[in-house]
């Protein structure tokens, strides 16, 4: 291939969910009842746990972090595959499209970190409860959160780096609804055996090293809990944990699924289903099962509307 038609492609066309047909307005409006209910609903745990002094916890700082993440993703998502769904495709700059891929990936990453950082605070709290105040601390939150965004956000820069060190040449289509690696990959005519390697790399310290912790913490966590003499001491410890189980559950399950599902071929579609689970039903449900199972949130919240 010429080197002409090599450098020809700046823009993308995302042909997002080519079948909708007649259900294009109704999957249009859930879309957006669902991005202004997710957004609204993490900025409101974030503002609950920055004014309640109850909330003023490492648990609850987390959370908030958590919270920004899961606006960063939604956000980094949903406007443009609303345009996409409206239109029936939307053609973007290649630029923008390879932006919306690195801010995708460093959010999710960071997400992945926080909910390790999150497993650790509990398992301090039920297994080591004598020393949970000493040990997390206000400066151990402080540097821990700091090293989620930090480290999601560098390691999805060298795979950025390497995906826009690649030339693209036509077609410039992605059949998706926003950019991913697989279909960005697609467009490429340079070697991306390379690349490749290297997002699998990086998926070992960003997916496997915290799905592994996070089980290793769970583990434990249980074990201490089956050796509480009191059933109401042994619901009390699960309580403390169970909203940071449940989320756990939904993140890395579709995460898992997304990626042991091929995104070519005829499972393309199934691979669009649990795309739109991580990065728009995962973020809705945070702020739903923190604030249904949590009393103290609850509390809070009451407390809020009362004054």
């Amino acid at each position: 291939m010429s080197q002409d038609n090599q450098t020809t492609v700046r823009e993308v066309l995302l042909l997002g969910f080519s079948d909708l047909h007649g259900l294009k307005i109704l999957v249009f409006s859930l879309l957006l009842i669902v991005y202004i209910v997710t957004v609204t609903g993490n900025v409101l745990i974030i503002g609950l746990v920055t004014t309640s002094q109850q909330l003023h916890s490492p648990m609850y700082f987390f959370l908030c972090h958590l919270s920004v993440s899961d606006i960063l993703i939604i956000t980094n998502i949903v406007p443009q595959m609303l345009q996409v769904i409206l239109e029936e495709g939307a053609t973007i700059p290649l630029a923008s499209c390879i932006t919306q891929f690195f801010f995708n990936g460093a959010s999710a990453s960071s997400e992945c970190f926080l909910l390790t950082v999150m497993s650790y605070d509990r398992y301090l709290a039920i297994c080591n409860p004598l020393h949970y105040t000493s040990i997390m601390g206000a400066s151990l939150c402080n540097i821990l959160a700091t090293l989620c965004w930090l480290l999601g956000f560098m390691l999805t820069l060298i795979g950025t780096w390497q995906v826009w060190e690649l030339q693209f040449c036509d077609p410039n289509v992605i059949d998706h609804f926003y950019c991913e690696f697989d279909p960005l990959l697609e467009l490429s005519c340079s070697d991306t055996s390379i690349v490749e390697i290297v997002g699998f790399v990086l998926a070992i310290p960003i997916l496997l090293f915290p799905f592994v912790f996070v089980l290793l913490t769970y583990v434990y966590i249980s074990l201490t809990i089956l050796r509480i003499p009191s059933t109401t001491g042994k619901q009390k410890a699960f309580y403390t944990c169970s909203s940071h189980l449940a989320v756990v559950c939904v993140y890395y399950g579709t995460l898992i699924a997304k990626y042991i599902v091929p995104s070519r071929g005829h499972l393309q579609n199934l691979n669009k289903v649990l795309s739109l689970l991580c990065t728009v039903v995962t973020p809705l449900f945070n702020p739903i099962i923190y604030s249904l199972r949590n009393q103290e949130i609850r509390a809070a919240l009451r407390k809020c509307l009362q004054m």
